[in-house]
């Protein structure tokens, strides 16, 4: 198969590699199996399209990624094949204000729908106590 003129300078460049790759090079996702299971359910999607694993990421594509009840909306900022520490993943890539924002607002309704929730299993001391406030007259 004979590759175009541009792939191949892209190619030597390096200024594109696989979503799933970039993903995980991100520390979006543990494994790049992981990465590429996420992209085919369409919880990854570059410039809001449903893509393949395979597809070429490049600085400056837009990539939007749900994990859970979070997203990230993302530009691409340089790309990486190799995986490193968190510092370095976070060079990769910019997340908008809008998206922090709305990861924080989340990220603090769930912290607040955690402490109004049961405490747990009460006590023995708690039992008493509870048993002694019911019983009395």
């Amino acid at each position: 198969m004979k590759r175009s003129a541009e792939e191949e300078a892209s190619r030597a460049s390096g200024s594109r590699v696989r979503l799933d790759k970039w993903l995980w090079a991100a520390r979006f996702y543990r494994t790049r199996s992981l990465a590429a299971q996420a992209i085919d359910a369409g919880h990854a999607r570059v410039d809001g399209e449903r893509v393949k694993p395979a597809q070429p990421v490049h600085p400056g594509s837009r990539v939007s990624v749900r994990k859970h009840d979070l997203a990230w909306e993302i530009e691409v900022i340089a790309v990486g094949e190799r995986r490193g520490s968190a510092a370095q993943a976070a060079l990769l890539y910019r997340e908008s204000e809008e998206s922090a924002a709305a990861r924080e607002r989340a990220r603090r309704e769930r912290s607040a729908s955690r402490a109004v929730a049961a405490p747990g299993r009460p006590t023995k001391r708690d039992r008493r106590r509870l048993e002694d406030f019911l019983n009395e007259p």
